[in-house]
């Protein structure tokens, strides 16, 4: 590899993903022998004063992401390897050791095919065939021709090696730089514990310490080496610092929202139109799509500029891993979209993200029940749950069409994982085109001195609660309706200003399941207020296929219901 010691993450040096990251170990001697830190320091692994953890992390500056859910490694290094070759147009490589047993995961196989279909010749992947899991045997042991076989199958260009062999292996990375047009997986056939007396190729030692064998066993080692001393770090090839500066810092719409007061508009449509305007304005804005652009709207930026639209196929894990790869070393702003519902697949990659520190925008379309026909397998009711749970989150939920191209543009500009959750059906254009909007901040869309009772609806049902609030002011009760913007951070303090304003009454009407959504953020922050009750409405059981509005009125979260759950909150 090429790298800089100084500056570990350099954006011209090569790369190297660690999937299978409980050896983590190995890669900590690595960089210590490399000269980054003390080898001295090695002693801390897993202390809780050190940030040589027992899986990496990027708590430490030489590691780009989180690993240890196997499976995971190698769609971020086709990330990262698709933006070097077609963005950056850099000569720096990508490398990732994959382990046996995590190969199992179907993951790996969307990974092979995503690079051999785009070509990643810059991308190398080591498959350490060592035979054993952390139970048994795995399923293929030392079967190195069937990992051959599959891998060429897949389009790779496999090399079989003894993994131990030195020379097998230089002659291997050699010809995986050489090799044009298609990525290199380098099969290499080891033994766990090579050379540990009673330990080498044995079941039963997968991530235990030495502990009475230590002594004999280092002594052994020490018996084998044919240079003591310091080792002799070959001179690297030169580095060229061919990757470009990149500014993806500020990222503005290129021209604010334009529509009409009333009018119907999607959100996922407003979304596909800001993720243009966004990428006007900076050349690192990409999308990534699991084959649902012509519904997410992510076609928009295709058809702008093709180059910046990375077809991801039905492969939802691969979609994910590949944009927290081209996020990496703040290369690319990504935003990933699908339907809400597919993301769920995705789920420990999203958390995986979250540990990477990583800075991706996800967009969930046709979210709920409101889709209509297309039935429940196709309806996103746990996004909202799913999302709020990841660490440092931003979860996004605009209200129209304005609010969704700024959502788009906050996103842009938001450290950690953000997600939009945007609808099918068109609904009404509610907020001016100047409106603006704040992460962490909701607003008031209907008010009187007169109201009695807060309607809180997102999306869909925020313009149920609208038509809700109508409903009532004709049988003389004021209602007050509260647009979260985000659900998270949730405005706390705007929610308890405006519902102890009339009289300590709220309902909230979501187009999700009653656990993780938007309820129970605004329930939790209310449950230390004295004097206030919120009513609950969502979807109660998994739903049917149906029309949108009687789907609505079926599961008890439309304008209807949202009256009758007023009018009797009014009477507690």
């Amino acid at each position: 590899m090429r790298y800089k010691v100084s500056v570990p993450r350099d954006v011209s040096s090569d790369r190297f993903v660690l999937s299978k990251g409980h050896a983590c170990p190995a890669l900590y001697a690595a960089w210590a022998e490399a000269g980054l830190f003390p080898v001295a320091d090695l002693q801390n692994l897993r202390k809780i004063d050190s940030d040589l953890e027992g899986h990496p992390t990027p708590r430490l500056n030489f590691i780009d992401v989180g690993t240890g859910s196997l499976g995971q490694g190698l769609a971020i290094a086709g990330g990262m390897a698709y933006v070097g070759k077609n963005y950056d147009k850099a000569n720096y490589r990508v490398y990732c050791l994959v382990g046996d047993g995590e190969s199992a995961e179907g993951s790996i196989w969307e990974s092979v095919h995503f690079a051999s279909h785009y070509k990643l010749d810059n991308l190398c992947v080591i498959f350490d065939v060592n035979r054993l899991g952390q139970s048994e045997e795995t399923s293929l042991g030392h079967d190195v021709e069937t990992y051959r076989r599959r891998l060429e199958a897949f389009g790779a260009h496999a090399i079989v090696v003894d993994g131990h062999d030195i020379e097998e292996l230089v002659k291997a990375f050699h010809t995986a730089a050489n090799t044009k047009g298609k990525p290199t997986a380098i099969v290499a056939k080891t033994l766990k514990g090579k050379n540990f007396p009673n330990i080498e190729n044995l079941d039963n030692w997968h991530g235990k310490a030495l502990g009475a064998e230590a002594d004999r066993v280092i002594q052994h080692l020490k018996t084998l080496i044919k240079n003591p001393g310091p080792p002799t770090i070959r001179p690297q090839k030169p580095l060229k610092d061919d990757a470009p500066p990149v500014d993806i810092s500020n990222i503005k719409l290129s021209s604010p929202p334009s529509y009409k007061l009333g009018e119907s508009v999607a959100t996922r449509q407003a979304y596909g139109s800001a993720l243009v305007k966004i990428a006007q304005n900076n050349p690192r804005v990409i999308a990534l799509d699991g084959d649902m652009k012509n519904s997410t709207f992510s076609e928009k930026l295709k058809k702008f500029d093709n180059s910046r639209y990375i077809e991801c196929f039905i492969a939802e894990q691969s979609l994910v891993g590949t944009a927290i790869g081209a996020a990496c070393r703040d290369r690319t702003v990504p935003f990933v979209s699908t339907f809400s519902c597919f993301l769920t697949r995705a789920f420990d990659q999203i958390r995986m993200g979250a540990i990477s520190q990583t800075n991706v925008n996800f967009i969930g379309s046709h979210c709920g029940i409101s889709i209509g026909e297309d039935g429940p397998s196709q309806m996103g009711l746990e996004d909202l749950a799913m999302f709020r749970a990841v660490a440092g989150s931003t979860v996004f939920y605009p209200g129209d069409a304005v609010a969704a191209e700024r959502a788009v543009e906050l996103a842009a500009n938001t450290k950690g994982i953000t997600f939009i959750r945007i609808n099918r059906p068109a609904t009404a254009v509610i907020y001016p085109n100047d409106q603006v909007f704040t992460v962490g901040k909701a607003l008031v869309v209907k008010k009187s001195d007169k109201d009695q009772v807060v309607l809180i609806g997102g999306g869909v049902t925020l313009h149920e609660a609208i038509t809700a609030a109508n409903e009532l002011a004709k049988i003389g009760i004021g209602a007050r309706v509260i647009d979260p913007f985000t659900v998270k951070p949730l405005d706390r303090e705007t929610l308890i200003k405006n519902i102890k304003e009339v009289g300590g009454r709220a309902v909230v009407v979501e187009d999700h399941y009653y656990e993780g959504g938007l309820g129970e953020a605004v329930t939790a922050a209310v449950a230390l207020e004295r004097n206030i009750i919120v009513k609950h409405l969502a979807v109660d059981r998994v739903p049917r296929s149906g029309p949108p509005t009687v789907l609505l009125d079926m599961f008890g979260i439309s304008a209807k219901h949202v009256v009758k759950a007023a009018q009797d909150i009014l009477k507690l």
